[in-house]
């Protein structure tokens, strides 16, 4: 088959979370800065099978796009010119880092580690990744 891999996109991190080859678990992989993450992607997709990327869509409460969805389309436009081939899906990834931080305590992090946002953008990307699992 091959993996998913999703992509939580972030101005400062991004967080990216795959499943396994037989596309049935949703794992996090890791954060990357936002500046290294088509170096990361371009490796990434070297040297594994990734068949469907999943990027997530931020909305306001009210459903108009939010302010960091113009620099997504930007990221977009670049990954689609790299990877031509590569289906993208977008799925709305509203209150993600806010069930992350929830899953962090439900988890008994303590609160030092819960301030570590790369792992709160990595645990958003896996429940995106879920989320999209669960409704295609």
């Amino acid at each position: 088959m091959g993996r998913i891999l999703a992509i939580d996109y972030g101005g400062k991190r991004t967080g990216i979370a795959v499943t396994d080859e037989m596309q049935i678990i949703a794992s996090g992989l890791t954060t990357v800065e936002t500046s290294k993450l088509m170096p990361f992607l371009k490796e990434y997709f070297a040297n594994e099978s990734v068949v469907d990327v999943v990027v997530g869509e931020p909305t306001q409460k009210d459903g108009t796009p939010s302010g960091i969805e113009e620099e997504i389309q930007k990221f977009l436009k670049k990954f689609l010119k790299q990877f031509p081939e590569m289906p993208v899906h977008r799925i709305n990834e509203r209150y993600t880092s806010k069930m992350a931080f929830q899953t962090m305590i439900d988890s008994g992090l303590r609160k030092k580690q819960r301030r570590n946002k790369a792992l709160i953008d990595e645990i958003a990307a896996t429940i995106m990744l879920q989320d999209y699992m669960g409704h295609r």
